[in-house]
Protein backbone atom coordinates (compact mmCIF):
# COMPACT_ATOMS: atom_id res chain seq x y z
CA UNK A 1 0.00 0.00 0.00
CA UNK A 2 1.52 3.11 -1.13
CA UNK A 3 1.53 6.30 1.35
CA UNK A 4 -0.39 9.26 1.18
CA UNK A 5 3.20 11.58 1.16
CA UNK A 6 3.48 10.02 -2.35
CA UNK A 7 0.28 11.65 -2.93
CA UNK A 8 0.79 14.71 -1.22
CA UNK A 9 4.22 15.11 -2.76
CA UNK A 10 4.71 12.90 -5.84
CA UNK A 11 7.53 10.89 -6.26
CA UNK A 12 10.54 12.91 -7.06
CA UNK A 13 13.14 11.04 -4.90
CA UNK A 14 15.68 9.00 -6.77
CA UNK A 15 15.96 5.74 -4.88
CA UNK A 16 19.07 3.59 -4.64
CA UNK A 17 16.77 0.91 -5.73
CA UNK A 18 14.06 2.89 -8.09
CA UNK A 19 12.34 -0.50 -8.29
CA UNK A 20 11.37 -0.94 -4.67
CA UNK A 21 8.47 0.63 -2.88
CA UNK A 22 9.22 2.53 -0.16
CA UNK A 23 7.52 2.85 3.40
CA UNK A 24 7.53 6.13 4.63
CA UNK A 25 9.05 6.63 8.08
CA UNK A 26 7.71 8.98 10.38
CA UNK A 27 9.17 9.06 13.73
CA UNK A 28 11.72 7.29 15.80
CA UNK A 29 12.70 6.41 19.84
CA UNK A 30 15.50 4.69 21.10
CA UNK A 31 15.61 1.49 19.45
CA UNK A 32 12.30 2.13 17.37
CA UNK A 33 11.05 3.34 14.23
CA UNK A 34 6.88 4.07 13.27
CA UNK A 35 5.65 4.37 9.99
CA UNK A 36 3.41 6.53 8.58
CA UNK A 37 0.41 3.75 8.96
CA UNK A 38 1.60 3.36 12.69
CA UNK A 39 3.59 0.11 12.47
CA UNK A 40 6.19 -0.76 14.82
CA UNK A 41 9.59 -1.41 13.59
CA UNK A 42 12.32 -2.74 15.99
CA UNK A 43 15.97 -1.11 14.38
CA UNK A 44 18.59 -4.05 14.67
CA UNK A 45 21.13 -3.14 12.63
CA UNK A 46 21.12 0.86 14.12
CA UNK A 47 20.36 1.72 10.40
CA UNK A 48 23.48 0.91 9.19
CA UNK A 49 25.12 0.61 12.34
CA UNK A 50 24.93 3.97 12.80
CA UNK A 51 22.45 4.79 15.86
CA UNK A 52 24.72 3.72 18.16
CA UNK A 53 22.61 5.76 21.32
CA UNK A 54 19.11 5.66 20.02
CA UNK A 55 17.03 8.00 18.60
CA UNK A 56 15.49 10.96 20.76
CA UNK A 57 17.96 11.92 22.81
CA UNK A 58 17.37 15.12 24.15
CA UNK A 59 20.66 15.90 25.64
CA UNK A 60 22.44 15.78 22.09
CA UNK A 61 19.39 17.18 19.93
CA UNK A 62 19.75 20.57 22.82
CA UNK A 63 23.31 20.28 22.03
CA UNK A 64 22.84 20.57 18.03
CA UNK A 65 20.25 23.44 18.80
CA UNK A 66 22.14 24.98 21.26
CA UNK A 67 25.35 25.43 18.30
CA UNK A 68 23.43 25.55 15.28
CA UNK A 69 21.95 29.21 17.68
CA UNK A 70 26.07 29.88 18.19
CA UNK A 71 28.19 29.45 14.83
CA UNK A 72 26.69 26.47 12.39
CA UNK A 73 29.89 26.59 9.64
CA UNK A 74 33.10 27.66 9.74
CA UNK A 75 35.54 26.46 6.90
CA UNK A 76 37.72 24.07 8.08
CA UNK A 77 41.00 25.81 6.44
CA UNK A 78 40.92 28.99 8.03
CA UNK A 79 39.49 28.41 11.43
CA UNK A 80 39.54 26.28 14.59
CA UNK A 81 36.06 25.76 16.72
CA UNK A 82 35.07 24.84 20.34
CA UNK A 83 33.54 21.95 19.56
CA UNK A 84 36.23 20.86 16.92
CA UNK A 85 38.74 21.05 19.62
CA UNK A 86 36.92 19.44 22.36
CA UNK A 87 35.68 16.81 19.66
CA UNK A 88 39.57 15.90 18.66
CA UNK A 89 40.26 15.83 22.48
CA UNK A 90 37.56 13.26 23.35
CA UNK A 91 38.28 11.47 20.28
CA UNK A 92 41.79 10.72 20.67
CA UNK A 93 41.34 10.07 24.53
CA UNK A 94 39.54 6.72 23.12
CA UNK A 95 41.91 5.55 20.75
CA UNK A 96 45.00 3.25 21.32
CA UNK A 97 48.07 5.11 22.89
CA UNK A 98 50.07 7.17 20.18
CA UNK A 99 46.93 7.99 18.01
CA UNK A 100 46.46 11.31 19.14
CA UNK A 101 45.53 13.65 16.09
CA UNK A 102 42.05 13.63 14.34
CA UNK A 103 40.95 14.92 11.25
CA UNK A 104 37.32 15.14 10.15
CA UNK A 105 35.49 14.67 7.42
CA UNK A 106 31.27 13.67 6.51
CA UNK A 107 31.30 10.08 6.51
CA UNK A 108 33.48 7.00 5.87
CA UNK A 109 33.89 6.96 2.69
CA UNK A 110 35.72 10.21 2.89
CA UNK A 111 36.90 8.95 6.37
CA UNK A 112 38.82 5.81 4.05
CA UNK A 113 40.16 8.05 1.45
CA UNK A 114 41.46 10.56 3.76
CA UNK A 115 43.69 7.85 5.13
CA UNK A 116 45.34 6.58 2.21
CA UNK A 117 45.79 10.21 0.99
CA UNK A 118 47.54 10.86 4.10
CA UNK A 119 49.77 7.58 4.25
CA UNK A 120 50.68 8.85 0.90
CA UNK A 121 51.47 12.72 1.41
CA UNK A 122 53.35 11.19 4.99
CA UNK A 123 55.38 9.46 2.76
CA UNK A 124 56.44 12.50 0.42
CA UNK A 125 57.06 14.68 3.24
CA UNK A 126 59.66 11.95 4.85
CA UNK A 127 61.21 10.68 1.37
CA UNK A 128 60.58 13.55 -1.00
CA UNK A 129 58.28 13.56 -3.63
CA UNK A 130 59.89 10.74 -5.93
CA UNK A 131 59.11 8.41 -3.55
CA UNK A 132 57.22 5.56 -4.96
CA UNK A 133 55.14 4.07 -2.17
CA UNK A 134 51.92 4.78 -2.89
CA UNK A 135 50.44 0.91 -3.01
CA UNK A 136 47.43 0.07 -1.13
CA UNK A 137 47.28 -3.21 -0.01
CA UNK A 138 43.45 -4.44 0.47
CA UNK A 139 41.46 -7.43 0.99
CA UNK A 140 38.81 -9.60 -0.95
CA UNK A 141 35.24 -9.25 0.59
CA UNK A 142 36.02 -5.97 2.72
CA UNK A 143 33.90 -3.18 1.93
CA UNK A 144 35.96 0.57 2.51
CA UNK A 145 32.94 3.05 0.91
CA UNK A 146 31.65 3.77 -2.45
CA UNK A 147 33.54 6.87 -3.74
CA UNK A 148 35.78 5.45 -6.43
CA UNK A 149 38.95 5.30 -3.95
CA UNK A 150 37.50 3.45 -1.13
CA UNK A 151 35.70 1.04 -4.01
CA UNK A 152 39.29 0.70 -5.53
CA UNK A 153 40.23 -0.44 -1.73
CA UNK A 154 37.31 -2.41 -1.54
CA UNK A 155 37.09 -6.42 -2.08
CA UNK A 156 33.48 -7.07 -2.55
CA UNK A 157 32.27 -8.27 -6.18
CA UNK A 158 28.79 -6.68 -6.56
CA UNK A 159 29.88 -3.57 -5.58
CA UNK A 160 32.52 -3.03 -8.02
CA UNK A 161 31.77 -4.65 -10.99
CA UNK A 162 29.69 -2.02 -12.70
CA UNK A 163 33.14 0.21 -11.86
CA UNK A 164 35.90 -1.56 -12.17
CA UNK A 165 36.70 0.25 -15.17
CA UNK A 166 37.33 3.22 -13.46
CA UNK A 167 38.54 1.46 -10.38
CA UNK A 168 42.96 2.12 -9.33
CA UNK A 169 44.13 -1.48 -9.85
CA UNK A 170 45.08 -1.65 -6.00
CA UNK A 171 46.24 -5.09 -5.11
CA UNK A 172 44.11 -7.55 -3.07
CA UNK A 173 44.69 -10.07 -0.84
CA UNK A 174 42.50 -12.97 1.02
CA UNK A 175 40.19 -11.88 4.07
CA UNK A 176 40.36 -13.68 7.45
CA UNK A 177 37.38 -15.79 6.78
CA UNK A 178 37.87 -19.56 8.46
CA UNK A 179 34.38 -20.11 7.02
CA UNK A 180 35.18 -19.67 3.25
CA UNK A 181 38.85 -19.65 3.47
CA UNK A 182 40.21 -19.23 -0.01
CA UNK A 183 42.82 -21.79 0.63
CA UNK A 184 40.75 -24.45 1.84
CA UNK A 185 42.54 -24.90 5.38
CA UNK A 186 41.60 -25.21 8.71
CA UNK A 187 42.54 -23.21 11.87
CA UNK A 188 44.84 -23.67 13.55
CA UNK A 189 46.94 -26.07 10.88
CA UNK A 190 46.22 -23.16 8.24
CA UNK A 191 49.41 -21.21 10.07
CA UNK A 192 46.97 -18.56 9.15
CA UNK A 193 48.15 -18.43 6.04
CA UNK A 194 45.63 -15.21 5.19
CA UNK A 195 48.10 -13.12 7.47
CA UNK A 196 50.94 -14.23 5.92
CA UNK A 197 49.51 -13.78 2.16
CA UNK A 198 50.11 -9.77 3.13
CA UNK A 199 53.82 -10.62 3.66
CA UNK A 200 53.96 -12.10 0.05
CA UNK A 201 52.01 -9.48 -1.64
CA UNK A 202 53.87 -6.65 -0.14
CA UNK A 203 57.63 -8.56 -1.32
CA UNK A 204 55.67 -9.35 -5.21
CA UNK A 205 54.49 -5.36 -5.40
CA UNK A 206 58.07 -4.10 -4.01
CA UNK A 207 58.47 -3.18 -0.79
CA UNK A 208 59.42 0.20 -1.65
CA UNK A 209 56.02 0.78 -3.73
CA UNK A 210 53.76 -0.37 -0.83
CA UNK A 211 52.30 2.69 1.50
CA UNK A 212 49.84 0.83 3.30
CA UNK A 213 47.24 -2.29 4.33
CA UNK A 214 43.87 -1.87 5.16
CA UNK A 215 41.33 -3.66 6.61
CA UNK A 216 38.55 -3.58 8.62
CA UNK A 217 39.27 -5.58 12.44
CA UNK A 218 35.55 -7.30 11.81
CA UNK A 219 34.46 -7.85 8.10
CA UNK A 220 31.42 -5.47 8.07
CA UNK A 221 28.75 -4.63 5.10
CA UNK A 222 30.24 -7.02 2.56
CA UNK A 223 30.23 -9.92 4.59
CA UNK A 224 28.83 -10.05 8.12
CA UNK A 225 30.72 -9.62 11.08
CA UNK A 226 33.53 -11.75 10.06
CA UNK A 227 36.26 -12.01 12.95
CA UNK A 228 39.76 -12.42 12.63
CA UNK A 229 41.35 -15.76 14.28
CA UNK A 230 43.26 -14.45 17.63
CA UNK A 231 46.60 -13.78 16.36
CA UNK A 232 46.06 -12.15 12.93
CA UNK A 233 46.30 -8.45 13.45
CA UNK A 234 49.05 -9.10 15.38
CA UNK A 235 50.25 -10.65 12.31
CA UNK A 236 49.88 -8.30 10.11
CA UNK A 237 51.23 -5.48 12.38
CA UNK A 238 54.32 -7.58 12.40
CA UNK A 239 55.09 -7.51 8.99
CA UNK A 240 53.73 -4.43 8.24
CA UNK A 241 56.39 -2.74 10.67
CA UNK A 242 58.66 -5.33 8.93
CA UNK A 243 58.38 -3.79 5.26
CA UNK A 244 57.90 -0.06 6.79
CA UNK A 245 54.27 -0.36 5.36
CA UNK A 246 51.04 1.96 7.06
CA UNK A 247 48.40 -0.02 8.73
CA UNK A 248 45.61 1.30 8.46
CA UNK A 249 42.66 -0.01 10.73
CA UNK A 250 38.94 0.64 9.01
CA UNK A 251 36.68 1.27 12.11
CA UNK A 252 33.52 2.77 10.42
CA UNK A 253 31.00 0.22 11.20
CA UNK A 254 32.88 -0.98 14.49
CA UNK A 255 34.53 2.22 16.36
CA UNK A 256 32.51 4.02 19.34
CA UNK A 257 32.21 0.57 21.12
CA UNK A 258 30.19 -1.58 18.65
CA UNK A 259 32.15 -4.83 19.42
CA UNK A 260 32.59 -4.18 23.69
CA UNK A 261 35.36 -2.01 22.83
CA UNK A 262 36.06 1.43 22.01
CA UNK A 263 37.76 0.42 19.22
CA UNK A 264 38.16 -3.12 17.74
CA UNK A 265 41.59 -3.29 17.50
CA UNK A 266 41.69 -2.99 21.24
CA UNK A 267 40.56 -7.01 21.42
CA UNK A 268 44.30 -8.07 20.40
CA UNK A 269 45.80 -4.77 22.03
CA UNK A 270 47.25 -3.90 18.49
CA UNK A 271 47.81 -0.30 17.37
CA UNK A 272 47.45 0.59 14.02
CA UNK A 273 49.33 3.68 12.52
CA UNK A 274 45.65 5.57 11.06
CA UNK A 275 41.82 4.64 12.43
CA UNK A 276 39.20 5.88 9.70
CA UNK A 277 36.24 6.06 11.92
CA UNK A 278 32.43 7.49 11.31
CA UNK A 279 28.90 6.11 11.77
CA UNK A 280 29.12 5.83 15.95
CA UNK A 281 30.91 9.14 15.86
CA UNK A 282 27.85 10.99 15.85
CA UNK A 283 25.36 8.21 16.23
CA UNK A 284 23.35 9.48 13.12
CA UNK A 285 22.75 13.00 14.60
CA UNK A 286 24.86 14.21 12.13
CA UNK A 287 27.22 13.50 9.34
CA UNK A 288 30.16 12.55 10.17
CA UNK A 289 33.51 10.54 10.03
CA UNK A 290 37.26 11.29 10.41
CA UNK A 291 40.69 9.64 10.88
CA UNK A 292 42.67 9.52 13.41
CA UNK A 293 46.44 9.21 13.40
CA UNK A 294 49.67 8.42 15.07
CA UNK A 295 51.13 11.93 16.52
CA UNK A 296 54.83 10.45 15.30
CA UNK A 297 53.05 10.43 11.37
CA UNK A 298 51.49 13.86 12.56
CA UNK A 299 54.97 14.81 13.59
CA UNK A 300 56.27 14.50 9.88
CA UNK A 301 53.97 16.24 7.99
CA UNK A 302 54.26 19.19 10.94
CA UNK A 303 58.47 19.14 10.27
CA UNK A 304 57.91 19.42 6.66
CA UNK A 305 55.61 21.76 4.54
CA UNK A 306 53.22 21.42 7.31
CA UNK A 307 50.79 21.03 4.22
CA UNK A 308 47.60 18.26 3.98
CA UNK A 309 46.39 18.84 0.35
CA UNK A 310 42.99 17.46 0.82
CA UNK A 311 39.31 18.41 2.14
CA UNK A 312 35.60 18.54 2.30
CA UNK A 313 33.27 21.87 2.66
CA UNK A 314 32.05 20.38 5.83
CA UNK A 315 34.92 18.80 7.01
CA UNK A 316 35.17 20.18 10.50
CA UNK A 317 31.83 21.81 10.72
CA UNK A 318 31.32 22.97 14.71
CA UNK A 319 27.29 21.98 14.07
CA UNK A 320 28.44 18.36 13.37
CA UNK A 321 31.71 18.82 15.69
CA UNK A 322 29.13 19.53 18.74
CA UNK A 323 26.77 16.76 18.17
CA UNK A 324 29.77 14.52 17.62
CA UNK A 325 30.89 15.72 21.11
CA UNK A 326 27.24 15.83 22.76
CA UNK A 327 26.90 11.82 21.65
CA UNK A 328 30.12 11.03 22.43
CA UNK A 329 29.59 12.41 26.03
CA UNK A 330 26.39 10.34 26.34
CA UNK A 331 28.27 7.14 25.54
CA UNK A 332 30.54 7.79 28.03
CA UNK A 333 27.78 8.83 30.67
CA UNK A 334 26.30 5.45 30.10
CA UNK A 335 28.77 2.86 29.44
CA UNK A 336 27.70 1.92 26.39
CA UNK A 337 30.71 -0.04 25.14
CA UNK A 338 30.46 -2.16 28.46
CA UNK A 339 26.56 -2.26 27.68
CA UNK A 340 27.31 -3.43 24.23
CA UNK A 341 29.62 -6.01 25.48
CA UNK A 342 26.80 -7.55 28.15
CA UNK A 343 24.07 -7.35 25.97
CA UNK A 344 26.02 -8.83 23.36
CA UNK A 345 26.77 -11.88 25.04
CA UNK A 346 23.32 -12.17 25.68
CA UNK A 347 22.49 -12.13 21.64
CA UNK A 348 24.10 -14.59 20.60
CA UNK A 349 23.14 -16.91 23.57
CA UNK A 350 19.42 -16.01 22.30
CA UNK A 351 20.30 -16.80 18.74
CA UNK A 352 21.29 -20.07 19.57
CA UNK A 353 18.21 -21.74 18.70
CA UNK A 354 19.10 -20.57 14.94
CA UNK A 355 22.07 -23.02 14.96
CA UNK A 356 19.43 -25.61 14.30
CA UNK A 357 17.87 -24.07 11.29
CA UNK A 358 18.68 -25.84 7.88
CA UNK A 359 19.30 -22.48 6.24
CA UNK A 360 21.71 -21.35 8.70
CA UNK A 361 25.39 -21.98 8.30
CA UNK A 362 27.13 -19.51 10.23
CA UNK A 363 26.63 -17.33 13.24
CA UNK A 364 29.20 -14.87 14.03
CA UNK A 365 31.03 -11.14 15.30
CA UNK A 366 31.39 -10.22 18.93
CA UNK A 367 29.55 -7.20 21.51
CA UNK A 368 26.30 -6.22 19.25
CA UNK A 369 28.18 -6.88 15.93
CA UNK A 370 26.34 -9.62 14.47
CA UNK A 371 26.14 -12.04 11.33
CA UNK A 372 23.82 -14.47 10.62
CA UNK A 373 25.15 -16.68 7.11
CA UNK A 374 22.25 -18.11 4.64
CA UNK A 375 23.20 -21.11 3.14
CA UNK A 376 21.23 -24.25 0.91
CA UNK A 377 23.44 -27.20 2.58
CA UNK A 378 24.66 -26.16 5.58
CA UNK A 379 27.46 -29.72 5.51
CA UNK A 380 28.33 -28.07 2.20
CA UNK A 381 28.09 -24.94 3.10
CA UNK A 382 26.96 -24.14 -0.28
CA UNK A 383 24.95 -20.60 -1.05
CA UNK A 384 21.72 -20.22 -2.37
CA UNK A 385 21.37 -19.36 -6.10
CA UNK A 386 22.53 -15.45 -6.16
CA UNK A 387 18.61 -15.08 -8.19
CA UNK A 388 17.02 -16.25 -5.01
CA UNK A 389 17.42 -13.04 -3.12
CA UNK A 390 17.60 -15.03 -0.22
CA UNK A 391 18.90 -12.45 2.13
CA UNK A 392 16.26 -10.15 0.96
CA UNK A 393 13.57 -12.46 1.21
CA UNK A 394 14.31 -12.74 5.03
CA UNK A 395 14.41 -9.20 5.32
CA UNK A 396 10.85 -8.84 3.74
CA UNK A 397 10.08 -11.46 6.56
CA UNK A 398 11.37 -10.23 9.41
CA UNK A 399 9.67 -6.65 8.68
CA UNK A 400 6.38 -8.73 9.22
CA UNK A 401 7.82 -9.23 12.56
CA UNK A 402 8.47 -6.01 13.09
CA UNK A 403 12.54 -6.09 12.80
CA UNK A 404 14.73 -4.27 10.62
CA UNK A 405 18.17 -5.83 9.70
CA UNK A 406 20.73 -5.28 7.17
CA UNK A 407 21.24 -7.75 4.34
CA UNK A 408 24.18 -8.34 1.91
CA UNK A 409 24.59 -10.94 -0.87
CA UNK A 410 28.02 -12.13 -3.16
CA UNK A 411 30.21 -12.93 -0.18
CA UNK A 412 30.99 -16.52 -1.30
CA UNK A 413 31.68 -16.66 -4.88
CA UNK A 414 31.59 -12.85 -5.76
CA UNK A 415 27.81 -13.38 -7.10
CA UNK A 416 26.04 -15.96 -4.38
CA UNK A 417 26.26 -15.99 -0.50
CA UNK A 418 23.68 -14.17 1.38
CA UNK A 419 23.77 -12.96 4.95
CA UNK A 420 21.89 -10.27 7.50
CA UNK A 421 23.90 -8.33 9.74
CA UNK A 422 22.07 -7.51 13.08
CA UNK A 423 23.51 -4.57 15.16
CA UNK A 424 21.26 -2.51 17.58
CA UNK A 425 21.97 0.79 19.02
CA UNK A 426 23.93 0.01 22.22
CA UNK A 427 21.46 1.80 24.55
CA UNK A 428 19.30 -2.00 24.34
CA UNK A 429 18.23 -3.88 27.30
CA UNK A 430 18.12 -7.23 28.10
CA UNK A 431 14.32 -7.70 27.10
CA UNK A 432 14.89 -6.03 24.27
CA UNK A 433 17.35 -8.17 23.05
CA UNK A 434 15.46 -11.23 24.01
CA UNK A 435 12.64 -9.42 21.88
CA UNK A 436 14.73 -9.34 18.90
CA UNK A 437 15.80 -12.78 19.07
CA UNK A 438 12.41 -14.10 19.24
CA UNK A 439 11.18 -11.83 16.37
CA UNK A 440 14.48 -13.23 14.40
CA UNK A 441 14.04 -17.13 15.16
CA UNK A 442 10.18 -16.03 14.17
CA UNK A 443 11.04 -14.82 10.36
CA UNK A 444 13.60 -17.33 9.77
CA UNK A 445 11.71 -20.05 10.70
CA UNK A 446 8.61 -18.22 8.08
CA UNK A 447 11.01 -18.44 5.71
CA UNK A 448 11.85 -22.33 6.31
CA UNK A 449 8.60 -23.08 5.61
CA UNK A 450 8.43 -20.93 2.51
CA UNK A 451 10.88 -23.00 1.20
CA UNK A 452 9.53 -26.42 2.19
CA UNK A 453 6.53 -25.33 0.17
CA UNK A 454 8.65 -24.63 -2.60
CA UNK A 455 7.20 -21.58 -2.87
CA UNK A 456 10.66 -19.78 -3.26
Amino acid sequence: MQSDYFDKYGDHVFYRDVKRQHGVIVRAKGIYLYDDAGKEYMDGCSGSMVTNIGQGVPEVVEAMVKQAGTVSFTHGSRWATEPLMHLAQMVCDLAPKGLSRLYLVSGGSEATESAVKFVRTYFIERDGAGTPKHKIIARWHGFHGNTLGALSMTGHMPRRQKYNPMLVDFPHIPACYCYRCQYGLTYPACGVACAKALEEMILKCGPETVAAFIAEPFIGAASGAVPPVEEYWSMVRAICDRHDVLLIADEVMTGFGRTGAHFAVNHWNVVPDVIACAKGMSAGYAPLGGIIVKESLHQVLKDGTGKFTHGHTYGANPLSAATGVAVLTYYLKHNLAENSRVMGERMFKAFEPLWESPIIGDIRGKGLFCGVELVRDKKSRMPFPPEYAIGEKLTQKLLKHGLVVYPGSGHADGRAGDHVLIGPPLVITAAEVDELARRLIAGVRDLEADLQKREI
